[in-house]
């Protein structure tokens, strides 16, 4: 019996080691018999972890925000969270960004040069270029996912601006979700912006249905769950450290704030933008957060001063700024509470915080009048969509996706000239950021100046977890890393300069930076949405040096030819190694959804969020809407919408009634109401829109028909539809409205009856 058993034990040996052979893996336990009496000790597997004196990892990273926006830096929104950290942390000078959403994102979680991370643009505006793909290839891993693999909890909450738009539909694929991407929960929206009151939400992959709170709001909500998640993870494993990324929707347009925040702000810009700049400058100074050598940049020439604005526009431009502070304040205090609650109950981990303010500089893409909707511009409706006296009231509020007037993204970008978009100057691509590490930090309060960029993050997060990017991760060999290490700049301002070259690239603007000197090409400024037009060669560089002239002030192209070829030189150089080329500097054409080859779609109910780009296509055509299902005459809610607040439609019925909305982003509101109800027991309802335009107009009306089993139920007209964008922030949804809502209608409208499928077919 015993050499009988001894016989099975070294079978059954052999035949693990086999089995863990074939699968690729080493044989874990080698002394394994019948039962436990005659096996050796075994050796469960253990998790990951990381250091004991690995810290908790707080990154938050704002949007849209101007250097002079925020008290902390100078600006006229007071920031008491900001302040508070700043006393015990360090803020930072002369940080950068790439100078829009999308690519500074890519750039913080990959610590590579942006175009070498597949996002040398926004992924709405994507092309089959290695630098355009809109797509993070597996070569270049995020750090997050270097924390995680090492036991980390991970979790992102807020905006998500790098999930390429052909993935973002609901059957995915998710692998470039947050959830893909080395975190273990996100919480947040996809896309550029989102509707503070009626956001698009997913639960990691999950649509969040709307809210039903009357006060709620992005903001707030943000903040709750972030709370939530750490209290959560401290509650059941206290030992293990996490890294928590907010990146709120704040303060990117739509500007919305809750009402009490915007009246604190109440005639505090009556004095305008050309006085905000002068004070932010002088309070900057006084703060130490610029040189008292620096230099005022001047107004740029397509911004009006102040003093020769009517008493209208000067009361319309003030009520912007008072909605965009009161928004700003808001986000402050949000993210405050965040960061009170990471610092009092890390327990004995001690935890780093990383506070960048803005992922680009403030946003000038409202326009000069600033506007009710931000898209209204690609749609050519720019004028239509000016603020005026008549939609102040309601800024700031959930009827509009209101923007403010590109002055004031000048003044809060303050000391710099321009804002967002315009790379070539220190306005769109210089954010204030600050940096808390209670234990490490030996001078708290103080002022590091030394030039980093965001690709520099995730290196220096890695350091101080005590870790480094691998060379492969999941089995594919990694990039090298184009950030630098800067968490010694952290630890001891004396350290010297860690960062010596770095390129900048956005739709043609360009600039470059070495060794203190900053060579730039402004070709465009960001409210113009159609630029193919436009000849990069034709623009003229300039060249100044950053060592003496904080503000890029003083040009010295002209007396410096020599030094200005040999950047320019540099800048292509770095062009070549990094994806950048081939530059392409159109705008409105490479975001334009493009006609579908499809034109034949059957939907059901659960349909939520389905993207506009990769989405059905019912722009300048005809096109038809049938439901099929039971419906009865006490039927109501929502068959099928696209669209929401800033721009869509909507097929319904309201007590049996059918209803066709159509929402012109804000500007006009059209409605088609049935002549009665149908009749109960109707199989199929149909919406038919017969398109008035002809072939190759855009933008025409056209005549709305309704049928019940094929009988008509009313007709009527809309004067005039969206030529090239629906809403791009929010998608279709069957059975209920998952956004926010395109007209007046009981929200989020689920349908009350037995609907089955909804068919949508376009010619």
């Amino acid at each position: 019996m015993a050499s009988f058993r001894k016989r099975r034990m070294v079978c059954a040996t052999a035949f693990v080691a086999i089995g863990a052979i074939l699968s690729g893996a080493a044989p874990a336990q080698t002394d394994v018999g019948l039962t436990f009496k005659d096996s050796g000790p075994s050796h469960p597997p253990v998790a990951p972890h990381p250091s004991s004196d690995a810290p908790n990892i707080v990154l938050i990273m704002l949007d849209d925000v101007g250097y002079g926006q925020f008290g902390t830096f100078g600006g006229a929104v007071p920031s008491p969270a900001m302040d508070a950290l700043a006393k015990e942390g360090l803020r930072f000078t002369r940080f950068h960004t790439t100078g829009i959403c999308s690519p500074t994102r890519a750039a913080l979680l990959t610590g590579r040069n942006h175009h070498n991370a597949g996002f040398g643009i926004n992924g709405e505006m994507a092309t089959g270029y290695d630098g355009y793909t809109g797509v993070i290839p597996s070569s270049t891993a995020t750090f997050a996912k270097v924390l995680q693999e090492s036991g980390y909890a991970t979790a992102w909450f807020g905006k998500n601006h790098n999930t390429p738009v052909s993935e973002a539909g609901p059957a995915g694929p998710f692998n470039h979700w947050p959830t893909g991407m080395g975190f273990d929960h996100f919480y947040g929206f996809n896309g550029w912006g989102a509707d503070q009151w009626s956001p698009v939400l997913y639960n990691d992959t999950t649509p969040v249905p709307p809210s039903t709170d009357p006060d709620y709001i992005l903001n707030t909500d943000l903040a709750d769950k972030a709370i939530a998640w750490m209290h959560k993870v401290q509650s059941t494993a206290p030992g293990k450290p996490y890294l928590l990324y907010l990146a709120t929707g704040a303060t990117h347009a739509p500007h919305h704030a809750p009402p009490e925040w915007i009246a604190k702000f109440k005639g505090k810009f009556d004095d305008g933008w050309d006085a905000y700049r002068e004070k932010a400058f002088a309070r900057q100074k006084q703060l130490g957060v610029i040189p008292q050598t620096a230099k005022l940049t001047p107004r740029p020439d397509a911004i009006p001063a102040w003093d020769t604005l009517s008493a209208e526009k000067k009361r319309i431009y003030a009520r912007e700024m008072e909605v965009f502070a009161g928004f700003s304040a808001h986000t402050d205090y949000e993210v405050g509470r965040v960061i009170k609650a990471a610092q009092e109950q890390s327990g004995s981990r001690d935890t780093l915080v990383i506070y960048i303010l803005g992922d680009n500089g403030a946003s000038a893409e409202g326009g000069l009048d600033g506007t009710i909707n931000e898209l209204a511009p690609g749609n050519f409706l720019a004028a239509e969509a000016a603020v005026t006296t008549e939609n102040l009231p309601k800024l700031g509020g959930p009827d509009y996706d209101n923007h403010m007037s590109y002055g004031w993204a000048w003044a809060v970008d303050a000391p710099f000239r321009y804002y967002k978009q315009v790379v070539s100057h220190l306005g769109a691509i210089r954010n204030p950021m600050i940096v808390s590490w209670p234990s490490h930090i030996k001078d708290p309060g103080a002022v590091r100046s030394q030039f980093l960029h965001v690709i520099d993050i995730a290196p220096t997060i890695l350091d101080a977890a005590g870790m480094k990017m691998p060379e492969s991760v999941d089995g594919v060999p990694q990039k090298p890393l184009d950030g630098v290490d800067a968490l010694p700049v952290v630890l001891d301002g004396k350290t010297p300069e860690v960062r010596k070259i770095q390129y900048f690239e956005m739709m043609a603007n360009r600039g470059i930076f070495a060794n203190g000197w900053f060579a730039s090409a402004k070709i465009s400024d960001p409210w113009i949405p159609y630029r193919a037009n436009l000849d990069p060669f034709a623009v003229k560089w300039e060249l100044y040096n950053l060592d003496k002239d904080f503000t890029q002030a003083d040009d010295l192209a002209d007396v410096m030819p020599g030094k200005l070829q040999q950047m320019k030189d540099l800048w292509w150089a770095q062009a070549g190694r990094n994806n950048v080329l081939p530059i392409d500097w159109r705008v409105g054409t490479r975001m334009n959804p493009k006609p579908k080859d499809r034109n034949h779609y059957v939907l059901y109910p659960g349909t939520i969020n389905y993207p506009e780009l990769i989405g059905p296509d019912v722009r300048n055509r005809t096109w038809t809407a049938t439901a099929k299902g039971t419906f009865n005459a006490s039927d109501k809610g929502m068959i099928v919408t696209q669209g929401g607040v800033s721009g869509g439609w909507a097929f319904y019925l309201r007590d049996g009634v059918p209803v066709f909305d159509y929402n012109l982003m804000g500007i006009h509101r059209y409605r088609v109401t049935g002549s009665h109800a149908i009749p109960d027991n109707a199989k199929s309802l149909e919406m038919r829109f017969a398109y008035s335009g002809k072939a190759s107009e855009q933008g025409a009306g056209g005549v709305v028909s309704f049928y019940a089993d094929g009988k008509p139920v009313g007709k009527g007209t809309i004067e005039r539809t969206l030529p090239n964008f629906i809403s791009l922030t929010e998608g279709l949804d069957v059975g209920a409205d998952y956004g926010s809502p395109v007209a007046d209608y009981p929200f989020p409208a689920p349908f009350s009856g037995d609907l089955q499928s909804v068919t949508l077919d376009m010619r």
